[in-house]
């Protein structure tokens, strides 16, 4: 048993040695066409950290050729492979200028929003990516409103807007419970108006009339009456829109005395 894994660890010396020669013979050949034919094959073969210095080669040496196009999309889709994601949009943004007409160009449109997309992280960070992707796949949906991936990409950005909406709505319910109360109206305003579809709507709504109500309790005498006429305001657009809430309840025990506070307000006035 030794024997034989011995054997099989000097087989795979030996392979790994051959390759290795194998390789280096096809970085230092001066055949370009044979250069190309090897980086396609380890291209294919998914061995994307040896075609990767070839076609970088490559790049120079077929520079003003009809080949050109075909190695700059290999180095693009290298760079994606190896995970490299936003040099890869780089590239991919740059061939599509480069070759407009190119069969590849469609979907190098596309790789450049779906790696920006792939960047894109968790909701609580910088969103920086996130709104590069949706311009992104936005530009492909524009650009190529037939397309075969118009499908994916409209669900791909529905699924970006999403973790926009969450922020934005997360941020607003900071403000809340850190008690910034005019920060968290302005903020669950922004929530409603930036996403009317939201997921968040009750609860945003529901926020902002507690929000809304606190802000005038702690404002001074000259801003209070127009602060509490507000946060009715916010109280009766919220039974119009959710007559049926399970938050009414807390709702109208908060408002239950708001019309005889602003009539005392309007009276000192």
């Amino acid at each position: 048993m030794k024997k034989t894994l011995l054997q099989l660890f000097g087989l795979l010396i030996v392979f790994n040695a051959v390759s290795c020669n194998e390789y280096q013979k096809v970085l230092k050949s001066p055949n370009v066409d044979f250069k190309y034919e090897k980086a396609v094959e380890y291209y294919e073969a998914e061995e994307y950290e040896k075609a990767y210095p070839l076609f970088d080669e490559l790049l120079v040496l077929y520079r003003g050729s009809e080949k050109a196009a075909d190695v700059y999309y290999y180095y693009a889709m290298c760079s994606f492979e190896l995970q490299d994601f936003i040099l890869a949009a780089y590239h991919f943004k740059n061939f599509a200028k480069t070759f407009p007409n190119h069969p590849k160009t469609e979907m190098a449109y596309y790789m450049v929003g779906y790696c920006h997309y792939l960047e894109s992280p968790d909701y609580s960070l910088d969103q920086d990516y996130t709104f590069k992707a949706i311009n992104d796949l936005q530009l492909f949906a524009n650009l190529y409103p037939n397309s075969e991936m118009l499908l994916s990409t409209n669900e791909l950005i529905e699924e970006l807007r999403a973790k926009l909406e969450r922020k934005s709505y997360e941020r607003a319910l900071q403000y809340y419970h850190m008690e910034y109360y005019q920060s968290a109206v302005v903020s669950f305003n922004n929530v409603i108006d930036d996403y009317p579809d939201t997921e968040y709507r009750e609860e945003a709504m529901f926020r902002k009339c507690l929000a809304a109500y606190r802000l005038a309790e702690k404002s001074i005498s000259e801003k209070q009456l127009q602060r509490y006429i507000e946060s009715r305001t916010a109280y009766l657009e919220f039974k119009e829109y959710f007559p049926e809430s399970n938050y009414l309840k807390t709702l109208e025990k908060v408002f239950a005395n708001i019309d005889p506070v602003i009539s005392d307000l309007k009276s000192q006035s």
